[in-house]
């Protein structure tokens, strides 16, 4: 997979529109965060490391921070998502809430400042 632009103009106006709220609300909160990859997905890269990436699955979008810490640090604003180790999955119809996006990136982040 290419980088985040890439990615998101293979992707139709709404899917596109639905994944780059996510990195908007990551850059945001680490605004030297780089495009780049993760685990050959496109990411945000912040330190060298990979802080989040957001991909379209066939039924949903997975939301992956690299870390199942911060997906357990995040997990009281993910309150009705599906989630696991390391990653968050949404739909168009119940998309991930800005606060729950914010609580993964910052966990995330601050991890990556830990190491």
């Amino acid at each position: 997979m290419a980088t985040i632009d890439d990615y998101l103009s293979d992707l139709t106006d709404d899917d596109a529109a639905a994944i780059d709220r996510l990195y908007a609300i990551a850059r945001e909160l680490v605004p030297e965060a780089e495009q780049g990859k993760g685990y050959g997905m496109p990411a945000l890269i912040y330190r060298g490391k990979p802080l989040l990436s957001v991909i379209r699955a066939k039924k949903h979008f997975g939301v992956y921070p690299f870390s199942q810490d911060a997906v357990a640090a995040a997990a009281p604003a993910l309150d009705g998502f599906d989630h696991a180790k390391g990653t968050v999955r949404f739909t168009a119809d119940h998309p991930l809430p800005d606060d729950a996006v914010r609580a993964l990136v910052t966990a995330r982040r601050d991890q990556i400042d830990g190491s």
